[in-house]
């Protein structure tokens, strides 16, 4: 393929947002990415949308152009396949600014999870892979709110649309090949769903080894220090990061409880830290719970009672789903990540999620799921060099 700059429009006014729009009306297929700044923010700024689609190729500038809703509506089309790399988080973003669902999506990076590639495989890979273009260096590192854009960028920016229809095509014919085309259309359906985009505003709690290793006052602590930091980011536009560093928290948690001179005598906490924020800390320790939080803290087993059974038996379906999948030539990582079968055991919700009826229950086979289903049950013996799982 040609290395040189394609022929693109640039769409800076909302009035050649709406020519676009216009132009695009019997459009069948659209591809797109976007470019933003996160670092150093909490609203993250979206600063780019690269378009690609029968008509050409395209430049939008959100910065310029405020009111994206013509270019959301094509989104929010189901006559029109959106082609995405990795599209999950251009989708996070647009639906966390516009409350944007997509619309009959397909995403190249977990389509060709299903063919027998790598999940997740890097845009630059995959294009070598499926069509042999190399792909020059890559330009990711870049203000890319900076005006007026470089050569450099554009080309950059342009080179993650230009490739989307032809790989589009070639995995397509593959999955139709290996009869995998509805399991990667179910999995790339999941971005249309309102469900996919919710997170509990307690993820970083819930998720904490630091709060299944704390005692109940320790965990409260914890739980109101990450809302503290997320909400005092959210406030001053900052990343979380900047307010407090999350490699700080445990060291916190454990000086707090001596109070504002054990945390001021602790050499690995910053004085500046202790000094502008110590007795916040310290009050936050002191507070009594509410219902809610109780609710919440309640909601987590501490590490100490969690029965090393359990862990080998998570260990083995593990391996059993890695096994499978490797023999349906589907990438293991795309089927569940390793943390998924300890959440499924302590949560059937998310077990009813993962699994479902859809096609990792039809991989994976009615014993594993039977097994999940009945993890309490579940005994594991070896007999005769024998490796037996019952429930």
């Amino acid at each position: 393929m040609n290395q040189g700059t394609p022929a693109y429009t640039f769409i800076q006014t909302y009035d050649q947002l709406e020519q676009f729009a216009e132009e695009c009306k019997d459009i069948t297929w659209m591809g797109f990415d976007t470019e933003f700044i996160g670092e150093k923010r909490y609203h993250t700024l979206l600063c780019l949308i690269q378009i690609s689609c029968e008509h050409g190729y395209y430049l939008l500038d959100p910065i310029a152009v405020e009111n994206l809703d013509p270019f959301l509506d094509i989104l929010e089309d189901p006559a029109v396949v959106k082609i995405t790399h990795a599209g999950d988080n251009d989708y996070r973003l647009l639906n966390k600014q516009f409350d944007l669902i997509p619309k009959n999506v397909f995403d190249t990076q977990v389509a060709a999870g299903f063919i027998g590639h790598r999940f997740p495989m890097s845009f630059a890979k995959l294009v070598e892979a499926e069509t042999g273009d190399v792909l020059g260096k890559g330009y990711a590192v870049t203000d890319w709110s900076q005006r007026p854009m470089s050569p450099k960028q554009i080309k950059y920016a342009l080179n993650d649309v230009i490739y989307l229809r032809e790989l589009y095509e070639k995995i397509t014919e593959k999955l139709e090949e290996n009869g995998r085309l509805s399991w990667a259309l179910e999995e790339c359906e999941l971005m249309a769903s309102e469900d996919y985009y919710y997170r509990d505003p307690n993820h970083e709690f819930l998720n904490s080894n630091i709060a299944r290793s704390s005692r109940t006052k320790d965990r409260l602590f914890l739980l109101r220090l990450y809302e503290w930091r997320r909400s005092t980011a959210e406030k001053k536009n900052y990343s979380k990061e900047m307010i407090l560093q999350s490699k700080l928290i445990s060291q916190l948690v454990r000086g707090v409880r001596g109070g504002l001179d054990s945390m001021l005598g602790n050499r690995r906490l910053p004085q500046s830290t202790v000094k502008r924020y110590g007795q916040l800390f310290v009050d936050l320790y002191n507070q009594e719970p509410t219902p809610e939080e109780k609710a919440i803290v309640d909601s987590i087993k501490r590490s100490s009672q969690d029965d090393e059974e359990d862990d080998m038996l998570v260990e083995l379906l593990y391996l059993i789903m890695k096994y499978r999948a490797g023999e349906a030539d589907i990438s293991h990582a795309l089927v569940m990540p390793r943390n998924a079968i300890k959440r499924m055991k302590q949560n059937p919700e998310v077990r009813e999620t993962i699994l479902g009826s859809g096609w990792r229950s039809e991989l994976l086979g009615p014993d594993f799921v039977n097994w999940l289903k009945n993890f309490d049950q579940l005994t594991l013996r070896i007999e005769g060099g024998k490796i037996a799982l019952e429930a």
